[in-house]
């Protein structure tokens, strides 16, 4: 993912997205291939399989939204989902997405939710990349 010159590509920022819908849609979408149908209808029959994997997927979630509030801050975060809110309103304002597709505006913020994790995941990258300054979060005190 970063490249030789401390920077990080499309490549990087789009496996960033990739792994973040996955992770968005294996929880929860609009079909009935999610996890959170999957537990609510097998959790009798294979309750330590559920469990299990809710815990994995929970992982995931905290990992991504940790990195995510670390890298843009509240502030950024708010912006973030405020730019959401807005692109919604200008594919309905415009007419390109209907009131009434409530299936597509499902999908549409599963994939703006995944955006907001991705740009968490990638910011501090990007950051560096156009200051370059690098951002220090953590000190190693092992030294």
């Amino acid at each position: 993912m970063a490249r030789e010159s401390g920077g990080i590509g499309m490549g990087g920022i789009g496996l960033r997205f990739a792994f973040a819908l996955a992770l968005v849609c294996l929880t929860w979408n609009p079909t009935r291939y999610n996890y959170v149908a999957w537990a609510l209808e097998r959790w009798r029959d294979t309750g330590p399989l559920v469990a299990f994997a809710g815990i994995v997927m929970l992982m995931g979630w905290i990992f991504f939204l940790r990195t995510a509030a670390r890298s843009l801050g509240v502030l950024g975060i708010v912006l973030c989902a405020g730019l959401a809110v807005v692109v919604l309103w200008i594919l309905f304002f415009y007419n390109v997405v209907s009131t009434d597709s409530t299936k597509l505006i499902e999908w549409i913020v599963l994939v703006l939710l995944s955006a907001i994790l991705a740009a968490g995941m990638s910011w501090a990258h990007l950051r560096a990349r156009w200051s370059g300054q690098a951002t220090v979060d953590e000190v190693d005190h092992h030294r």
